[in-house]
């Protein structure tokens, strides 16, 4: 996701325009409140015509520079914006006060008193602004450093197993041990590569597939896998190593210590802005839900918190003889990536 060059908001979307809109009125409110004497509802109405061209014609202003204020620089952008704050408020103020029939002589004070009025409030906005980016900047910050974390964890695991399955087959099947080789190299292109906090769920996909391929060199007919993913776009984005580990989980617990095997089903669908996968296979009597102790159902779960908030979810359930894991993630889009399905 593109992250914002400069501390200042967009103010070409409606969410920071209402937020002007509503700071303007409060301020309205504060100056009439402020004034000797009773109430006047014709100075709240005037007062607020009058801040909000101020505040409406400044974000319009800041909307347009948006691009060249980015690349200012946080403290040059910043006085900038203060500067084009305070010109739009001398040019409505000197135009109000045309329009009111105010004395001329009268005219350089009250533009004066507006103009400090602006610099006051645009100043304590502005740091606030940027104190609240900064802060941002350190929780993504430590976001970052967590999700490393979480899956530098993940990949020696992956690794490990990955091996072993190959080990186990040298002796018996060394045909079947060279195609693992040629599988485990596509995963490890996509597992161990490092610098993108998402990746596309085609890619997810694929990664799982050629995962449970090599399992089922190892397996052979004990394991049988079922996709259902028609209907989920494969641009989506999610952190990456969501679903291995999650397949993994199902085969290690729920298949393969079954004398007969079993199935591991991955379905997918759509649901409103969201999406939902879900990961079917045998019930095991192990020791946690899924057989096991969940690090990696609680790996996962907390990338997905760390990618989306709380937008994510990884759920854990029985259905009959099955265990069930449910995945639900925002849909968000990969950048120039075309919408076809897998």
């Amino acid at each position: 996701m593109a992250q914002q060059q400069t501390f200042l908001p967009n103010f070409c979307q409606i969410g920071s325009v209402f937020a002007v809109v509503v700071t303007g009125e409060l301020l309205v409110f504060v100056l009439v409140l402020a004034q000797p004497g009773a109430f006047s509802w014709t100075a709240l109405g005037l007062l607020s015509l009058f801040v909000q061209w101020i505040a409406l014609a400044s974000a319009a202003l800041l909307c347009i520079l948006r691009p060249l204020l980015e690349r200012l620089g946080d403290v040059r952008a910043g006085v900038a914006a203060w500067g084009l704050v305070l010109l739009v408020a001398a040019l409505v103020a000197g135009f109000g006060h045309v329009l009111l029939g105010e004395p001329a002589a009268a005219r350089a004070e009250f533009v004066l008193r507006v103009l400090a009025i602006a610099a006051i409030v645009a100043a304590v906005l502005l740091r606030y602004l940027q104190v609240q980016y900064q802060a941002r900047l350190r929780l993504l910050s430590e976001a970052d450093a967590r999700i490393d974390a979480l899956q530098a964890r993940i990949r020696p695991h992956f690794l490990f197993n990955s091996l072993n399955t190959i080990a186990s087959m040298i002796p018996a099947a060394p045909e079947k041990a060279e195609a693992a080789v040629e599988d485990l190299a596509d995963l490890f292109r996509a597992a161990l590569g490092r610098g993108r906090r998402l990746v596309s769920l085609a890619e997810e996909l694929e990664l799982g597939r050629g995962y449970l391929r090599m399992e089922a060199l190892r397996l052979d007919a004990r394991l049988q896998v079922a996709w259902d993913t028609a209907a989920l776009p494969n641009d989506a984005l999610l952190p990456p190593l969501t679903l291995q580990p999650l397949l993994e989980n199902a085969v290690r617990y729920g298949v393969e210590p079954r004398e007969q095997g079993g199935c591991v089903q991955v379905n997918g669908a759509r649901e409103g802005d969201g999406l939902r996968l879900t990961i079917r296979n045998p019930a095991s009597a192990g020791r946690g839900p899924g057989g096991g102790f969940g690090i990696a159902q609680n790996n996962v779960r907390e990338r997905l918190k760390l990618a989306f908030g709380e937008a994510a979810d990884l759920r854990l359930s029985r259905e009959g003889p099955d265990y069930r894991l449910d995945i639900h993630f925002p849909y968000r889009r990969a950048p120039d990536a075309t919408d076809d399905r897998r």
